[in-house]
């Protein structure tokens, strides 16, 4: 059985190691944050971070885990995360949501590399993560206030 290490805690999962991630984080370690979108690692909206980098969990395999600490949305913490959760909260980000598990895993990674990003590192660190709901003015307007809240 493989062992997954999920927001610091280590999980026994009974898995096939073609699984893919998304797969035993919702259905056997039962967080839900994570969304299935695609299944393809089109959409964004299963990233998860791996060793602190973005990935598209629907495509990545349990089997291909060993040793590797996975953060999802759950076990998103620090000044980063607290910051991007609390700018999606006062600027009323999120629309209907769904993706945002995706958009705020992507804009926490690009924030703890770039703490200053131009709207082309946004349109980068966060290109491929879609929003139905278009709210991409919102999600840019939010990273650069966090941004912002971070520097002072």
């Amino acid at each position: 059985m493989p062992k997954l290490n999920i927001n610091g805690v280590d999980h026994q999962v009974d898995a096939p190691d073609d699984m893919p991630l998304l797969w035993a984080i919702r259905d056997l370690v039962g967080l839900t944050g994570t969304k299935f979108g695609c299944g393809q690692a089109l959409c964004g909206a299963c990233t998860v971070h791996l060793d602190g980098q973005p990935a598209r969990s629907c495509q990545t395999f349990v089997g291909d885990l060993k040793g590797v600490k996975v953060t999802t949305i759950e076990g998103a913490q620090g000044k980063v995360a607290e910051t991007i959760r609390q700018v999606w909260t006062d600027m009323d980000v999120p629309q209907c949501g769904y993706c945002q598990s995706g958009q705020v895993m992507a804009a926490v990674a690009l924030l703890a590399e770039t703490p200053k990003p131009t709207d082309d590192d946004i349109d980068a660190a966060l290109d491929g993560n879609l929003c139905r709901c278009a709210t991409y003015h919102r999600i840019r307007a939010g990273i650069h206030e966090a941004a912002r809240r971070l520097e002072a």
